[in-house]
């Protein structure tokens, strides 16, 4: 039985990785991570702890959905303790990117922005259509609840880059995040990024593509974050067979 440990303990979708892992035949829950206390009863036979080291040492594989500087805490734990890791954590910049790409040279990680089968599909999707409408402006909107804090989402920014690479372009010189006063014409290589807060919106992604007399709209919408949790959890199963690297949910559903 795999010894997973979850990292972010009493966060939405670290409460549904608790229950899906207890669930599940194949793993139980070795470890729980939490700046605080645990707020509900900890599986049992699990250590609870705040300090990394301490956790990845009591785990054969981890699960990450927690903000930047934890995951980046995380990483530089594992550096020292190699573990397979399974990362969902959206907003990471540059130089946590960096510190990503340095741990997957010694251990396998899954870093994914969104962990579900549909948005795995529709960035294909996103790409192929892209590059074969090559006239059409793209646009993204994305909605979620308002406690989200990171905007655009991590999975709106990776359709744009989907979107880019199939028009072989660079996002950063052609992504525009809301519009406001005076814009001008709109150019022929932008892609629009625009979020919506508010409610409990769980997740929602329109992929617009619009001509002259017609348009395309590729749409997923998320109904609960069990899709993440057990996303996550089928991920985390299928990356301790492999080797070191950096890999994306795409790859674990062979897509």
């Amino acid at each position: 039985m795999l010894k997973v440990g979850v990292y972010g303990a009493n966060g939405r979708v670290g409460q549904l990785l608790v229950k899906n892992l207890t669930e599940d035949s194949e793993t139980q829950v070795a470890a729980l991570c939490e700046r605080d206390k645990i707020d509900y009863h900890a599986p049992e036979g699990s250590l609870v702890t705040n300090d990394a080291k301490i956790f990845l040492d009591s785990c054969e594989a981890a699960i990450d959905f927690t903000v930047p500087e934890a995951t980046e805490a995380l990483l530089k734990a594992a550096l020292k303790r190699p573990r397979p890791l399974v990362i969902g954590t959206t907003g990471l910049n540059d130089a946590q990117r960096a510190l990503l790409e340095e741990a997957s040279e010694i251990m396998p990680i899954l870093y994914a922005t969104n962990m579900s089968a549909g948005i795995a599909l529709l960035k294909k999707l996103v790409q192929m259509t892209a590059e074969k409408l090559g006239d059409f402006d793209i646009e993204i909107v994305e909605q979620h609840h308002r406690y989200k804090k990171d905007a655009p989402s991590g999975t709106a920014l990776t359709l744009a880059e989907f979107a880019a690479k199939g028009r072989g372009l660079d996002l950063e010189k052609v992504r525009v995040s809301g519009r406001d006063g005076i814009t001008g014409e709109r150019s022929k290589d932008e892609i629009g990024v625009m979020a919506i807060r508010g409610g409990d919106v769980v997740g929602r992604h329109t992929v617009g593509f619009y001509n002259d007399g017609e348009f395309i709209e590729l749409n997923h919408t998320a109904t609960s974050r069990e899709t993440f949790s057990k996303g996550a959890v089928r991920a985390c199963k299928w990356l301790v067979n492999q080797p070191a690297g950096l890999y994306d949910i795409s790859d674990c559903l062979g897509l």
